[in-house]
């Protein structure tokens, strides 16, 4: 499921964006996009794929999910696996998060977990000096 797709030039957000939107962004001086997904559905993989040009094997790794914690180089992208941990039921749950980060995009993919990013992404917004660094900063 999408939960946000937003595009952010010189540290600012510029709006929230459709997805089919995505690659009218990507080209432009200083611009870069961030996308969550929870649970996705394969096809949203596959469109996220699609319009950042993933590697098909960090694609694969997401999808099937169950990846151990790793940081992955592919070309000028990094493809990371880390896992946080929930408190539901009394219980201790594991999760995982794969994020996928390119010279203007950062891809976050949170699967069983009800944690996200927002209150990154917030203080990220009151604090455009630190956007202005682009997507590696969100890393």
């Amino acid at each position: 499921m999408l939960i946000n797709c937003v595009a952010y030039k010189e540290g600012k957000k510029l709006s929230d964006i459709p997805v089919e939107a995505i690659s009218d962004y990507l080209d432009q001086p200083d611009c870069f996009v961030w996308v969550a997904l929870s649970d996705p559905e394969d096809t949203e993989l596959d469109q996220m794929q699609e319009e950042f040009g993933l590697h098909e094997l960090a694609v694969e790794d997401a999808t099937r999910g169950h990846q151990r914690p790793k940081i992955e180089e592919y070309g000028d992208s990094l493809f990371v696996v880390f896992h946080t941990v929930e408190l539901r039921d009394d219980e201790l749950q594991l999760c995982e998060v794969d994020v996928f980060v390119g010279p203007a995009y950062v891809l976050s993919v949170r699967t069983h977990s009800s944690q996200g990013f927002l209150a990154v992404r917030a203080r990220a917004e009151r604090e455009p000096e630190l956007l202005k660094m682009g997507s590696a900063f969100v890393l």
